[in-house]
């Protein structure tokens, strides 16, 4: 006598729907947190290096990151200028920071400037960014990791 099974011979299935909504959760949630700092960064500045570099500790607030090569163009974002054209971008910037509640005294205007500069051209630039009323400023060099 051949025995029947209650069940059936089909397989458990269960439902996925839970399990895909928390798979789209945690995707969303380390999109959220990802680390954007690399966006700033020209890759065709190449910093100068310093034994009294040191990383950040903390985030700065309002930051507004100058990228300036060798050859005196500025990159800010995806826009280029030069350093005599570049009061209207600083004023975008500007009007940016004043929508939310902001001044251009509230900015860090971050300078990454190309080890092959001239160090006359940075001062060109700080006194540019000051004339358009940024007051916050620094400077940013790699890291020499000593031998």
């Amino acid at each position: 006598m051949a025995l029947k099974s209650k069940f059936g011979a089909k397989a458990a299935e269960g439902d996925m729907t839970a399990m895909i909504d928390m798979v789209f959760q945690l995707i969303i949630f380390f999109m959220v947190l990802i680390n954007f700092s690399q966006d700033d960064q020209n890759q065709a500045i190449k910093l100068p290096t310093s034994e009294l570099a040191k990383p950040a500790e903390t985030p700065l607030e309002n930051p507004i990151v100058l990228n300036l090569a060798f050859n005196g163009n500025i990159y800010l974002g995806a826009e280029t200028a030069t350093i005599a054209g570049l009061r209207p971008l600083l004023e975008l910037e500007a009007n940016v920071l004043k929508s939310n509640g902001k001044s251009a005294k509230d900015a860090n205007v971050i300078i990454r400037a190309d080890g092959n500069t001239a160090g006359g051209m940075v001062q060109e630039l700080i006194k540019k960014c000051q004339e358009s009323g940024y007051e916050k400023f620094a400077l940013r060099a790699k890291e020499e990791i000593g031998q």
